[in-house]
């Protein structure tokens, strides 16, 4: 019986990707670099850091990582800030209310960093939901390794066995999996050209989810 559901953040709560990409753009553009549209969707699923730790190395940018991130992050959460229209997806809230009512533990796994989570969680009123939230930037590689997810999985009251991952990447799903845990791929319009054919289980809206269908996956067949 599963007992602990771990989320992925950006495509699956909330659609903060065009906020991304408008930040990323905006950025690229300043720095004088052209990434295309097939190098910027690998990064899905990638923790900021390790984005511009690819993009400094194959550009031969000269700030410093930690330097390029801030940047972006202006661009971002000046976005963020002034996007009246930004809302969770549809169905999420009800998913994560009935999860919760069922006494399933939440877990959040993003590859966002502390300030993006911390600004989405306070937006939409989600911490009374999440004991845990956890940042990729705390890691040194981002997904597909598994190191985010195996965390999560330590801080679950249950054992791993009876722990779940929603997540909407290609990168995301094979870190679940490699972590050895049940994936349930989100398949959304909000996240164009990843692969889920190593998750479990795919849906394309979250009424596909209850608490009771939940519970009732047997991670062993």
């Amino acid at each position: 019986m599963i007992c602990t559901v771990i989320f992925d953040m950006d495509g699956v709560i909330v659609d903060t990707e065009p906020v991304h990409r408008y930040a990323f753009f905006r950025h690229f553009e300043e720095l004088g670099i052209n990434v295309s549209d097939e190098e910027y969707a690998s990064f899905t699923g990638s923790s900021t850091k390790n984005v511009y730790q690819h993009l400094k190395e194959q550009y031969a940018l000269t700030d410093s990582v930690d330097e390029l991130m801030a940047r972006k992050r202006e661009f971002f959460n000046r976005a963020f800030d002034e996007k009246p229209d930004l809302e969770l997806l549809p169905g999420v809230r009800q998913l994560i209310e009935d999860l919760h009512q069922h006494q399933i533990q939440l877990i959040l796994a993003s590859s966002a960093s502390n300030g993006t989570i911390d600004r989405v969680m306070r937006r939409f009123a989600l911490y009374p939901y999440f004991p845990h939230t956890i940042s990729g930037e705390d890691f040194v590689r981002s997904k597909p390794d598994p190191a985010i997810f195996e965390h999560a999985a330590s801080l679950s009251m249950a054992p791993q066995s009876e722990c779940l991952v929603i997540e909407d990447s290609a990168n995301g799903v094979a870190a679940a999996k490699a972590a050895k845990l049940y994936c349930i791929g989100y398949s959304s319009e909000h996240s164009p050209l990843q692969d889920l054919s190593q998750a479990d289980k795919v849906i394309h809206h979250f009424s596909e989810l209850t608490a009771a269908s939940v519970q009732a996956i047997d991670t062993a067949a």
